[in-house]
């Protein structure tokens, strides 16, 4: 009976394939305007500071580190987060017709959640970092060298697309039920997971089993190697003989804390609660949150709390070039 409902409700100007309209921002206080130059804004700071960041880390071989390889990583992979949603959020704020065909909307998704995926697997990826810097550094160098944080980026990419795919499989068999015209309405500013599934007239039990239990599976790995390797390295820090040690350790780990809870907080919220306690305007707000604050963030967090990073950017500002050493630190 349950079946047949759902065939029922999608048989009337019911596609695979519809034109979505992102109407996150309809009924926003804010004019269209206003939010247009303040997403610009965003935008642009982000790519300025990645960009900023990712050269710093390349040109200054007092960066050429295990820890700023895969920052340097984070920051190419934040720039494309944010290129994946907020263009088209400015082109729609300007536009009268904010639509998506299915087929762009489906390729926006791939993207997106291929690039966040890999971010939050890459911030897992620092934790192990600090964790062998701090509990064993007398072996850094030789653990965390060039060829495994290569390894573990290209680990994550793979680990992301499969994931990314399977749910994009899970979406292609949906039906989308429009107005005459065709069009789906979906009150979000980019096509995001729960938004797609709300707005399907297709059964699609298999799609939220498939978030709890895959996704869920693969937020929680994560997640459980970053608290271990914190319970760890706040183990280790309180076994330090110094005060001074023990500041300079809890300095290095207090970046990439910061980044954790702005990242799977964000997260968690959006996609690991109950639809029925989940509003529309809370998931806009944790999605605005994830998609645009968390890599405009990025790049300042660890310049401002950074030593090494704001003495590699007086240098360049300084003295119009960075100087380099003969040799990379890199093991």
């Amino acid at each position: 009976a349950g079946s047949l409902s759902f065939i029922m409700g999608c048989t009337r100007n019911a596609s695979h394939s519809p034109v979505f309209l992102l109407l996150g921002f309809s009924r926003a206080r804010i004019s269209p305007n206003l939010l247009f130059l303040l997403f610009l804004a965003i935008y642009l700071a982000t790519i300025m500071g990645n960009v900023t960041l990712v050269l710093l880390i390349s040109r200054d071989s007092r960066l050429h580190s295990p820890m700023y390889y895969l920052l340097r990583g984070l920051s190419v992979i934040d720039m494309g987060l944010s290129t994946v949603t907020l263009p088209q959020l400015l082109a729609h704020l300007v536009s009268n017709y904010p639509a998506i065909p299915a087929a762009r909307c489906l390729a926006q998704f791939f993207f997106f959640y291929a690039f966040g995926v890999t971010d939050t697997l890459v911030i897992s990826v620092m934790a192990l970092d600090r964790y062998v810097a701090i509990c064993d550094p007398l072996h850094y160098h030789s653990v965390m060298n060039r060829r495994l944080c290569a390894r573990l980026l290209a680990l994550s990419w793979m680990v992301s697309i499969v994931h990314t795919m399977l749910h994009v499989g899970l979406l292609l068999p949906l039906y989308w039920a429009g107005d005459a015209k065709g069009n789906v309405n979906l009150p979000h500013f980019f096509c995001d997971h729960r938004p797609l599934l709300r707005a399907s007239c297709s059964d699609i039990h298999s799609n939220e089993l498939a978030i709890f239990l895959e996704g869920g599976f693969l937020m929680l790995g994560p997640c459980a190697l970053i608290v271990l390797s914190y319970v760890r390295i706040g183990a280790t820090i309180l076994r330090l003989p110094s005060a001074a040690g023990r500041h300079r350790a809890v300095s290095t780990c207090g970046s990439h804390l910061t980044m954790v809870g702005f990242l799977y907080g964000t997260i968690i919220w959006v996609y690991f609660q109950p639809s029925s306690q989940n509003s529309q305007e809370q998931d806009m707000v944790a999605s605005v949150m994830y998609t645009a604050i968390t890599p405009l963030a990025n790049p300042f967090v660890y310049s401002l709390r950074n030593k090494d990073v704001k003495s590699a950017l007086h240098r360049l500002l300084g003295r119009g070039k960075v100087i380099s050493l003969p040799k990379s630190h890199f093991g």
